[in-house]
């Protein structure tokens, strides 16, 4: 007698695939029809299911893992330019506040900094006096 239906029909009852399933009385499996009938029949031990095949994959991560990508970490250069640069734009604010320059020569300021053309603030004292004479 020819069960493949029915053994379609339990594995996508069950959620197994169908290797997995033995019958073992196939004349009542025969008669079962509904996904009910098929469940009843598994508790009463008529279709037994198989356990998987296959390592667990706690036997699977034996090995340590691999390196992968890992960062690198920003270095001392990072914070030397966070520092000058926060200084320097706190000078440049305290001057445009005192009224000492103007709007314009502020934002040019600014970009000189955000481009890294002075060393310290004393190379940028130095050119704010160049370019007031």
């Amino acid at each position: 007698m020819n069960l493949r239906s029915k053994k379609k029909l339990i594995a996508r009852t069950l959620g197994v695939g169908t290797d997995r399933i033995i019958l073992v009385r196939p004349a009542d499996i025969k008669e079962a029809i509904t996904r009910q009938d098929i469940r009843d029949l598994v508790t009463s031990n008529i279709i037994i299911i198989r356990d998987e095949k296959g390592r667990r994959t706690i036997e699977r991560r034996t090995g340590r893992k691999g390196k992968g990508n890992i960062r690198k970490i920003v270095g001392v250069r990072k914070e030397d330019y966070m520092a000058k640069t926060r200084k320097l734009r706190k000078y440049a604010k305290s001057l445009r506040s005192k009224g000492k320059i103007s709007k314009e020569k502020y934002r040019e300021l600014r970009k000189k900094i955000k481009s890294r053309e002075f060393k310290s603030l004393a190379y940028m004292q130095n050119y704010i006096r160049g370019v007031e004479k």
